[in-house]
């Protein structure tokens, strides 16, 4: 059993002034794999009072400093690599193959491309007479999930560093542990006090104390849209600035000449990353109607040749899904669908066979499925796929666009000058063309309520900066 009694603040290990405790629950087991301690709004005015210290110091750095800072992150991050792949396998479930070869590679692939965005990024510049000037912002309190924690750690906290920003990190207590061992590893890379500060809390204190109070200066906030209007409101009356990373309900479009098996294959991979568990995974696909019941056959076949299995076995190529709440939220999503008359194809309501414990979902598929049902039209967040007919590219993106959601889009096809055609009409951050590799330098985050702002590469350090103009400054 592993106990978190204390939080990371100003450079030490401190005993937390609030009472209550969370038990951490091992998804693959149902069993209790951790206790840690719960902050009130008093440890989140100690936090953000050490931040709000260390500012003026660490504005005050040379980029060469904090080039050195985030290089000595990235290598004790390296010399504990597996550990992290291991803790967040254990405390969400994340299959031991997929939390070393994407959850844990995250954390190195991000603090990689700050220090190259750092490298080479200009914070003044001349235009006329004025002359142009990026300072950091100020205190930032980041807000992390517990579906992909290091990663969105990485992407907030590497990008604040690079800026010259302090922060206060509040994860989310669903998946604390790697959190706790990222705090370490910040205390291993020589961190100056007060530049990194890790509470643990849940969003109705820690995290609306973190986002209301007046010395942040801006709070980073990753999870559901209804949380997001919550830290905007509680952020308001303080004026700071809101980056929000919230839902997604993304379409991937198949067009009519692509190999059919192909895309429908790797589109029901992507749904299935991460259990399902990723706001920004191809959750709709959208199919010519000739096709749909060959694409549905196939959808199937690719659904039926998942491994689901506890965490900690290599061949698991499907976890469990975090925790109840959301076991119980997906089993309502899939019975819903039964009744609205979606064809289920693949999967379908009840724990997955042969476990009588664990939070395992039946990778599910769902074809002949219309825009208005409620699977269509809201974030699952579990390993359920929706199949939707479309009659015309103009009907394909009108149903893609016929959503609260923007964070990505997906276009596959044969012909690149409709792909591109129809990729530039979709109201969404980020659109994957015929399933490209990642790309960490890419801008990422969403239109309408999916939410405000950027992270990753060049985007996510601007997000941390303030422009002054100095007038007259060349005269």
């Amino acid at each position: 059993m592993i106990v978190h009694d204390k939080f990371y603040i100003d450079g030490h290990w401190v005993a937390p002034h609030g009472t209550e405790t969370y038990t951490v629950i091992n998804p693959s087991t149902e069993m209790a794999c951790a206790t840690i301690a719960m902050g009130d709004a008093t440890d989140v005015d100690r936090a953000v009072e050490a931040a709000k210290r260390a500012l003026p110091a660490f504005m005050a750095t040379s980029k060469a400093q904090r080039l050195d800072l985030l290089r000595s992150i990235l290598a004790a991050y390296r010399n504990h690599y597996e550990e992290f792949a291991q803790l967040m396998s254990l405390e969400m479930g994340t299959p031991i193959t997929f939390a070393r070869e994407a959850q844990a590679m995250r954390g190195v692939v991000h603090l990689t491309e700050a220090i190259s965005v750092l490298e080479k990024f200009d914070f003044e510049w001349s235009e006329g007479a004025t002359r142009m000037r990026l300072e950091p912002i100020g205190v930032c309190g980041l807000i992390t999930p517990w579906n992909w924690p290091v990663n969105q750690i990485v992407v907030k906290l590497a990008p604040a560093i690079a800026a010259g920003c302090t922060t206060v990190l509040k994860p989310s207590e669903y998946s604390p542990l790697s959190s706790m061992l990222f705090a370490r590893i910040m205390d291993e890379a020589g961190a100056p006090a007060g530049v990194f500060n890790l509470i643990l809390g849940d969003g109705q204190n820690a995290g609306a104390r973190l986002a209301e109070h007046p010395d942040v200066a801006m709070v980073s906030f990753t999870g559901s849209t209804s949380a997001g209007i919550e830290v905007a409101r509680c952020a308001a009356p303080t004026v700071k600035r809101v980056a929000q990373e919230l839902g997604g309900k993304s379409a991937n479009i198949l067009l009519a000449d692509v190999d059919l098996e192909q895309a429908v294959t790797k589109g029901v991979a992507g749904c299935f990353t991460n259990a399902g568990q990723s706001c920004s995974i191809p959750t709709r696909m959208l199919v010519p109607r000739s096709l749909m019941a060959r694409a549905a056959d196939m959808a199937a076949k690719a659904a039926s040749e998942y491994i689901v299995g506890p965490a900690d076995d290599p061949k698991s190529s499907l976890g469990p899904v975090v925790n109840k709440r959301q076991f119980e939220s997906i089993q309502g999503f899939i019975s819903g669908a039964i009744e609205e008359g979606a064809t289920l194809v693949a999967g379908g309501p009840g724990r997955a066979a042969p476990y009588d414990k664990g939070y395992y979902i039946r990778p599910t598929v769902f074809s002949d499925v219309t825009p208005d049902m409620r699977v269509a039209r809201e974030e699952i967040f579990g390993p359920v796929l929706v199949m939707i007919a479309y009659d015309s590219i103009d009907h394909a993106v009108e149903i893609a666009n016929g959503t609260q959601y923007g964070l990505a889009g997906y276009v596959q096809g044969k012909d690149l000058g409709r792909v591109h055609d129809v990729a530039r009409r979709l109201q969404a951050g980020t659109i994957h063309l015929n399933y490209p590799a990642a790309d960490f330098s890419a801008a990422f985050g969403g239109y309408k309520q999916s939410g405000n702002g950027r992270e990753w590469g060049k985007a996510g350090l601007m997000e941390y900066l303030e422009l002054k103009s100095m007038v007259g400054f060349h005269h």
